[in-house]
């Protein structure tokens, strides 16, 4: 009782149909952007450091190296 790829291929052709290519590639495009930026936001949300430091002007790896060399001068 599966689906078929020949099922599948009409129900692609119907949906071309109703919406036609340019309106399902900016669907595409707006879902793509929506996960990008969901994909962002959970990056930034695990790493708050980087993303102050970014804020800032800075970047990570060079906030990183600062603080090392910092460090070194304690010891």
């Amino acid at each position: 009782m599966g689906i078929s790829w020949q099922q599948l291929l009409i129900v692609l052709l119907i949906i071309i149909l109703i919406f036609g290519t340019k309106k399902l590639k900016n669907i595409g495009s707006d879902l793509g952007g929506a996960v990008k930026g969901f994909k962002k936001a959970m990056s930034d949300e695990e790493n708050p450091e980087k993303k102050s430091l970014e804020d800032k002007g800075q970047t990570f790896e060079g906030s990183a190296e600062k603080v090392d060399t910092t460090k070194q001068g304690e010891k």
